[in-house]
């Protein structure tokens, strides 16, 4: 049993979700301060008052403080935002160009000239229409 639990925790897929977790909060943690720290203070800086917590109504003596919750929503779009620009698009674009550089493998099958359904590259006939086709080596 001890032997099945240490080949499932050593598992590549168990790991690597373990320290995408744990880079994934050390990064939160670092978008959250550039929010707060730098953008936010920018987005006052052109349009006033960053802090809306202040914003509320009442109706029949209970206040709804709807100020915190377009607080939330206004970081979201920007921590989004962030994380879009600074990560999603840069590897994006890594990817992009990783791909360009692969070389295409040789097909096991390929399309029939007649009837366009798969077959072997080796086939000297067709398995659905029975036409003869020229064998690629």
């Amino acid at each position: 049993m001890v032997r099945d639990f240490r080949a499932f925790v050593l598992r590549g897929n168990v790991v690597d979700l373990a320290v995408g977790i744990i880079i994934g909060g050390a990064f939160g943690a670092v978008v959250a301060a550039l929010v707060k720290d730098l953008i936010t203070p920018l987005l006052a800086a052109l349009g006033g008052q960053p802090d809306f917590s202040s914003l509320q109504f009442t109706v029949n003596r209970s206040r709804f403080l709807y100020g915190d919750f377009v607080n939330a929503v206004i970081s979201f779009l920007i921590v989004a935002a962030v994380v879009f620009l600074l990560v999603v698009k840069p590897v994006n674009s890594l990817m992009e160009r990783q791909k360009r550089g692969e070389v295409a493998t040789d097909p096991a099958s390929r399309p029939c000239p007649e009837c366009l359904s798969q077959i072997p590259v080796g086939a000297r006939r067709c398995a659905q229409c029975t036409s003869p086709v020229a064998i690629r080596g």
